[in-house]
């Protein structure tokens, strides 16, 4: 295949916030939410330049290890060989270390940016290879089927191959997010589950886990014994006590509450009538949001011009400005 050649104008990636697991759905099922990372990435003469704004500002790299790069090399790579240079703007959104999907949204953004710019990226590398790869550079793919895909999802691996199928949230549904001050390793996290466990608490999360699957597109009446997880959560709560007892309090009062992906964040699967009174429940330690679902994933947006020099990424509106300025055509959505 011969090398590829790479589009002069810059390309903007919008990325959204993910929570994985849902209670029972442990590495499984994934929810696309309304946060958002925005990325412009443009191919350049020489060189690797990155600008970071928002989340991560002040800590993360800026180089070739920055996850969001290593994604991109690697993306090209398959792509068929490496642009020259890269202009990256980053504007993050999404906490770092919170369970809400920060990692996947880097890597999706990098994947996504990379066919993207490459000319007839697509056909080199379609929306299934695009799975395939983030779940390889994730190590799991419930976190970045809803990232790419949007809305929730359900995924798994066959013959070592990840695949993934999306379906829609009910509309009455609101996703409603505790965020802490304090984050946890998912290393950490994960590191406490054991490596056994009961076949009746096993049993008890596929049934679960099944009627998830209904409760949340079609009768969130039944969300609240639908969430219920003996797998991971309880495991967990040595590394985050205070969420765990956050979801014990929430459900206690009949609000369908889990532990967002590795955690710490809670997240609730409030009926939109009372979501705003369930984001008061949690008390001044917790940054609580109501969100909407994302239902487009990881998209290709335009670019808009700057009006002046300084945030090299956002005014006021929160859009996301481009290396140049250089303004794409509408909006087109992964899948």
């Amino acid at each position: 295949m011969a090398g590829p050649a790479f589009r002069a104008a810059a390309v903007r990636v919008r990325t959204p916030a993910t929570s994985a697991n849902l209670g029972p759905g442990f590495d499984a099922f994934g929810l696309s939410l309304g946060l958002y990372d925005d990325v412009v990435v443009r191919v350049a003469d020489s060189g690797l330049h990155i600008d970071i704004a928002g989340e991560g500002a002040s800590t993360l790299p800026r180089d070739e290890s920055h996850l969001l790069v290593r994604s991109l090399r690697t993306a090209f790579d398959l792509l068929g060989g490496q642009p020259r240079g890269l202009e990256i703007v980053c504007a993050n959104r999404i906490p770092h270390g919170r369970g809400l999907g920060s990692s996947s949204a880097a890597i999706c953004a990098g994947i996504v940016a990379a066919r993207a710019v490459t000319i007839g990226g697509e056909s080199r590398l379609d929306d299934t290879a695009l799975l395939e790869l983030a779940t390889e550079i994730e190590g799991h793919p419930d976190n970045v089927a809803a990232c790419l895909l949007g809305g929730f999802t359900l995924a798994w691996t066959e013959s070592g191959a990840a695949r993934a199928i999306r379906m829609d949230p009910a509309d009455s549904v609101v996703p409603v997010v505790f965020v802490p001050g304090k984050p946890v390793l998912t290393e950490t996290a994960r590191g406490l589950l054991p490596r056994s466990v009961p076949h009746v608490d096993a049993a008890a999360n596929a049934g679960r886990a099944a009627l998830l699957v209904e409760a949340l597109t079609r009768r969130p009446e039944l969300l609240l014994p639908a969430t219920e997880d003996r797998l991971h959560q309880e495991y967990r709560a040595p590394a985050m006590p205070q969420s765990v007892d956050l979801v014990n309090r929430l459900r206690a009062d009949g609000v369908p509450a889990v532990i967002s992906g590795a955690g710490p964040t809670v997240l609730a699967l409030a009926e939109d009538s009372a979501a705003d009174k369930v984001a008061q429940l949690a008390g001044e330690d917790w940054a609580a949001n109501r969100l909407a679902f994302d239902t487009a994933g990881a998209s290709v947006l335009p670019l808009v011009a700057p009006e002046t020099a300084g945030d090299p990424s956002r005014d006021g509106s929160g859009q996301v400005y481009g290396v140049g300025g250089v303004r794409e055509p509408g909006d087109a959505p992964l899948g």
